[in-house]
This record gives structure tokens, C-alpha cells and sequence, in this order.
């Protein structure tokens, strides 16, 4: 049984001290609740100040991006040997990384491998724009960018690895998909991918989380479905109240521990 996943990316918001307040005001929410797996993504300033205020807890914490050299001439950058020992997981790819600061799928596939190769589960968002979707070019675009960003991958670092599927257009627009539709691309087109890179196996064993506007009003549709495993939330994941609902209601419906 695929372990379902809640991450909550707080983007470029929150200094340390407001970082630490959130966290302490959701901490014991969070925790308390089973069956699910919790992480918190908060900006790379606030992550060492997070990590140690999370302790012994079953939270997660997560990184929003990474370099994939280990060390060098990159002003600017994180390599994954300083997230090493800090952080569990990485997101990689997001949306806003690559209409902003111009990452590819070639540069997704390095970050992802060099997670891999230092103990981080990469978070590899993938997802189409609304040009893209109403063009009806969503399935071959997602495509590639799975099979561009899992090149060099073995079908057991495949099997581990989280997907999150962001249709662009729902990013920060209030806007979602239906949870029928997302599910579709989900499992035609993400697992499908992995199933012919790999094996049905290894598509039935990753994890694929849904991105966009994600809320308590509507995370029970997208958790109802049976490939969505989880959810990567933005702008409700910088409200203790709304992201501890989210996913509480995520493990009502798709705990483990149910």
C-alpha cells in the first residue's frame, strides 16, 4: 500500500521567527494525526530553525529546490550535502522554477539523480499550462517531462520516488482541476509513463501527489481517487487551521491507518 503524502510548500513566504511560530501553533495537529505522512517545506532560512523544532515528531521536513553539484562556483545555490541530515525530501521542478528561473527537463533529471545519490526523496513536479491543457497537448507534455526527468533512473529509485502533478494553470489561481480529470492524467499518463520506462510494478508503487489550489473544501475529491496519493499544498499550507484540516481529512480518506 502506497503510504499517502501531504507536503506543504510555503514558497517564498515567512521569515525564521513567523516560520517558527507556524510551526509551533500546527505542530501538535499535525503530529497527532496517523496514517499519512507529513511534510513541511519552509523557505531554506527557516529549515534549520524548523528541523529542530520538529524533533522527535512525525513530521517531515522538505527542501523547495537544490543544486546538483555538491560544492562550487554557484553564488546563490544549495548543495544536496547541505540538506543532508536537515531535511528528508526536495522539491524539484516546480512550476514556478521553471517558468521563472528557466530549469528544464534535463536540469530536473540532475537535481533528481543527485537527490537520489544523497539520501533526499525528490518531489518532481511535472504539469501542463492552460495553453497546453485547452490545446489538448496534456498528455504528450506531461509525458515527456517524465520520461525526460527520469532518465538514468533505476526502476527501484523510480518506485521511491514522489511526482507532483501540477496543471499550471490551477497554481495559485484558486482554480483546480476536477479530481476525475487529474486522476486520469495521473494514472494514464504519469503511471503510464513509469510502466513502460520500467515496469507496472514500479508505476503502481510511486507516488503521485496532486498541485493546485488545494483546500479543506476540496482535498476529499482529489483523495477519493485512486491514483492521487497525497497533495502538495501552497497557500493553504501558510494557515495552521486549513493545512492540519487538509490533512486530517487526507487520512480519513486515505490513511493507512484507517
Amino acid at each position: 500500500m502506497r503510504i499517502p503524502i501531504i507536503a506543504g510548500n510555503w514558497k517564498m513566504h515567512k521569515t525564521v521567527q513567523e516560520s517558527v511560530d507556524l510551526v509551533r501553533e500546527m505542530k501538535r495537529g499535525l503530529n497527532e494525526i496517523q496514517g499519512i505522512e507529513k511534510v513541511i517545506v519552509p523557505p531554506f532560512v527557516s529549515l534549520g530553525a524548523v528541523a529542530e523544532l520538529l524533533g522527535p515528531t512525525s513530521i517531515k521536513l522538505g527542501a523547495q529546490n537544490m543544486h546538483w553539484e555538491e560544492q562550487g562556483a554557484y553564488t546563490g545555490e544549495v548543495s544536496p550535502l547541505m540538506l543532508q541530515g536537515l531535511c528528508q525530501y526536495v522539491i524539484i521542478g516546480h512550476s514556478e522554477r521553471r517558468t521563472y528561473f528557466g530549469e528544464t527537463n534535463e536540469t530536473v533529471n540532475r537535481k533528481v539523480r543527485a537527490a537520489f545519490d544523497h539520501g533526499l526523496l525528490p518531489i518532481m513536479c511535472v504539469g501542463e499550462n492552460l495553453e497546453q491543457n485547452e490545446a489538448g497537448e496534456t498528455e504528450a507534455f506531461v509525458s515527456q517531462q517524465m520520461r525526460e526527468g527520469l532518465v538514468g533512473l533505476t526502476a527501484e529509485k523510480v518506485s521511491k520516488i514522489v511526482v507532483a502533478y501540477e496543471p499550471i494553470w490551477a497554481i495559485g489561481t484558486g482554480r483546480a482541476a476536477t479530481g476525475v480529470e487529474a486522476n486520469r492524467i495521473i494514472g494514464l499518463v504519469i503511471r503510464g509513463t513509469i510502466a513502460e520506462l520500467h515496469n507496472e510494478t514500479t508505476a503502481q508503487a510511486a507516488r503521485v501527489q496532486y498541485v493546485g489550489s488545494v483546500k479543506p473544501s476540496n482535498v476529499v475529491e482529489f483523495m477519493s481517487q485512486p491514483d492521487i496519493d497525497g497533495a502538495l499544498v501552497g497557500g493553504a499550507s501558510l494557515k495552521a487551521a486549513d493545512f492540519t484540516e487538509i490533512t486530517r481529512l487526507a487520512a480519513e480518506v486515505k490513511g493507512t491507518g484507517r
